[in-house]
Order: C-alpha cells, then sequence, then structure tokens
C-alpha cells in the first residue's frame, strides 16, 4: 500500500516538474516573438520605354462583299506602301485578317420595325511594334497622309512598354531590402537594442506610372502603357529580430 502511495506521488512530482518546463518555455517563446521589427523597404526608378506599340485600322463599306474585298486589298496595299516609306520594316508590321460586318438600317412604321441590309463592313487592323520609338512617334502624327489620300484609317495612341522590365524589378528589389534593412537597424540602434537576423520577408505591388503625374497606384499594381517616361515603384516588408 505505502510502495503504491509513494509510485502516485513520484508520477505527480515529475508531472509538475515538467509543466512547468513547458510554461517557462512558453514564456520564453512569446517574448522571442515579441522582440521583431516589422518594416517596409521601398525602391523608386525612373525609366523610359525602349519599345513602341502603334495600332490603326481602316474600313471599306460596300453593298457587294468582293468589291469591298477588292477595295480592302488595295488600301492595305496603301499603307504597307506608305509604312515602307516612313522606315517601317517589313518585321515590324502585322496586318490583321479581314474582320466582316453585316451592316443594318431599320425603319419603324405603324409600331412594325423592318430591316434592310446596309452593307458589308471589312476592317482591317495595322499593328507597328519597333524598338524606334522616337521614329514611330513621328508616323503616328502623321496619319492623315493616308486620309488625306482617300483611305478611312483611325490611328490609336502609341502604347510604350520596357523591355528590360525583369532586370528592372530584380534591381529594384534588392534595393527596397536594402532600405528596409536600413530601416530596421536605425529603429534597433535607436532603441538601445541589436538587429538579430531577418525572419520574414514578402515582397508588395510592383507599380508603374507616368512620370510626375497625378495617377492613382493600384491595390493590384498599376502598370502605365500611354506614357513613354514612366516610374516604377516596389515594397518589400519584412520582419528582424532584435537581441
Amino acid at each position: 500500500m505505502k510502495s503504491n502511495q509513494l509510485l502516485i506521488t513520484l508520477i505527480v512530482s515529475v508531472c509538475l516538474i515538467l509543466s512547468v518546463f513547458i510554461v517557462v518555455d512558453g514564456i520564453k517563446n512569446r517574448n522571442a516573438s515579441e522582440n521583431v521589427i516589422a518594416v517596409t523597404g521601398m525602391a523608386e526608378r525612373n525609366f523610359e520605354s525602349d519599345l513602341i506599340v502603334w495600332k490603326s485600322q481602316f474600313t471599306v463599306k460596300d453593298q457587294n462583299l468582293t468589291t469591298a474585298y477588292a477595295e480592302l486589298k488595295k488600301q492595305s496595299e496603301s499603307t504597307r506602301k506608305f509604312l515602307g516609306t516612313k522606315g517601317i520594316l517589313a518585321s515590324e508590321m502585322t496586318v490583321s485578317a479581314a474582320e466582316i460586318t453585316k451592316e443594318f438600317v431599320y425603319i419603324t412604321s405603324n409600331g412594325n420595325t423592318v430591316s434592310n441590309f446596309d452593307g458589308y463592313r471589312l476592317t482591317q487592323q495595322v499593328t507597328i511594334s519597333s524598338t524606334d520609338v522616337q521614329k514611330v512617334e513621328s508616323i503616328s502624327r502623321e496619319v492623315t497622309e493616308l486620309i488625306n489620300s482617300g483611305i478611312e484609317i483611325t490611328s490609336l495612341a502609341p502604347e510604350y512598354y520596357y523591355t528590360k522590365l525583369s532586370d528592372l524589378k530584380v534591381a529594384m528589389l534588392a534595393n527596397a531590402a536594402q532600405d528596409g534593412y536600413v530601416r530596421a537597424k536605425t529603429i534597433a540602434e535607436n532603441g538601445e537594442g541589436k538587429l538579430g537576423k531577418m525572419t520574414n520577408s514578402t515582397m508588395g505591388v510592383f507599380q508603374i506610372i507616368a512620370q510626375n503625374s497625378s495617377e492613382y497606384y493600384s491595390w493590384g499594381g498599376a502598370f502605365n502603357t500611354s506614357s513613354k517616361k514612366k516610374t516604377a515603384t516596389i515594397t518589400v516588408k519584412m520582419q528582424y529580430q532584435v537581441k
């Protein structure tokens, strides 16, 4: 009987000792998790686009589909020739397939509406992609020459891109991480502490907006294509231990 009581007492004592160790270890871990600094590093870079994409489209309309095709082909050849004389290479030019639309006019009389066939409208798009940004900009402003020659062409605003965007992003990530490290170190030292190792890092949103503009940033990441000169920003969220 006494031996059983002694065994029970021993088991209870061991359990109490283990529970103390667990509580103490939990307190240490909790305090360790509280001794951290969370910062956001940021990098900003201005750059100029090195690729321009300019789209335009011309349209013909005729009651006869064959006639419309013949006229479209004529205008396509005239457009290619015009662009060629302006210095656009064949490799920089893409002409889409013709888009055909049947058009109708609707006449209402005595409450009844009747549709009458009004002809075929054929549209074809020309896309210019070039690294000679200045050349294509100049040509896009001279498109009125085609209009004056009888070609019904519509010019869209040029779009601007950057071919080295991946390299730029990597370099900016490094700058943002360095900025975050300096911020965390400054905070730690001003609090009479010492910066420890980084425990977590998350890349934020990569944004591209027009330079010197009031363009808004977006939570999903803005990507401006309407301006040749742009500003890119990127953030990195970082967490460091403090000793």
